[in-house]
């Protein structure tokens, strides 16, 4: 899709009856994010949620999805090393049913161990929300020179290593599109500009009914529409059309 210019739409799914729905609608991925530990359980942050967590709703997930490819998040502490981030991984794949997994961070060596064994891996920069006590509160990543410049370095190291596919988060838009334009893998955008190869949202911010204040990159896609399938479709089509993000839903 990237090779010929087909924008990439995904959404974060939790259960079997919205991967359904999700499906249906033709979104291209589905990502079971550890943000379930805030929109599903009600932590403040996800770094409670567990193993045992990610695998339930992942299995959820795969068990009804027909073709959309799905990956899901190695939660807080569950990669500190190249096995344990195996074994993890091993985990959502086989008892979860996922097909890749995302794992945050310049963890080029674990990225490398990982597909060694066969791993399907994302990775994952920019605002990390697993790092958010040593960040001290959501905000936007490489906006000064010389973190930006890490942070293609760091793409680049992330490709090398063998990774199918990159998340940005909270980036500004023109660091986003040079990091797409210099990559040969997926670069997929949240809060990172239209110039991304793809788009991902939280499922409940873009049909507003999370539990907290809908982020600035999102957008509320259950406005003027008269179903949960009509706004899912809505969101696929204004990324595929470049219409989602807009200038006021960047950085």
């Amino acid at each position: 899709m990237k090779q010929r210019g087909e924008k990439i739409s995904c959404l974060t799914a939790y259960d079997a009856s919205f991967s359904a729905l999700i499906d249906s609608a033709g979104i291209d991925m589905m990502l079971v994010g550890d943000s379930l530990g805030m929109v599903i359980q009600g932590h403040e942050t996800t770094l409670p949620v567990s193993m045992d967590a990610m695998v339930y709703h992942s299995r959820c997930v795969s068990q009804a999805r027909r073709r959309a490819f799905v990956l899901a998040d190695l939660p807080f502490m569950t990669y500190v090393n190249p096995m344990m981030a195996a074994e993890n991984a091993a985990r959502l794949m086989q008892a979860g049913g996922v097909q890749m997994i995302k794992l945050e961070g310049a963890r080029v060596e674990i990225v490398r161990f990982l597909v060694d064994q066969g791993i399907p891996v994302c990775g994952h920069l920019g605002l990390l929300p697993q790092s958010i006590n040593q960040l001290g509160y959501y905000k936007v990543q490489g906006k000064e020179r010389a973190e930006a410049e890490r942070m293609i370095a760091e793409a680049h190291k992330l490709e090398q290593a063998g990774a199918g596919m990159l998340v940005l988060e909270c980036v500004p838009a023109a660091l986003a599109k040079d990091i797409s334009a210099q990559l040969s893998i997926p670069v997929i955008g949240i809060g990172a500009g239209v110039a991304c190869d793809g788009q991902v949202l939280v499922l409940y911010d873009m049909l507003n009914i999370g539990l907290s204040k809908r982020p600035r990159f999102s957008r509320n896609f259950m406005q003027g529409a008269a179903s949960l399938q009509e706004a899912i479709m809505a969101y696929h089509q204004a990324v595929k059309q470049l219409q989602f993000p807009a200038s006021e839903h960047s950085f």
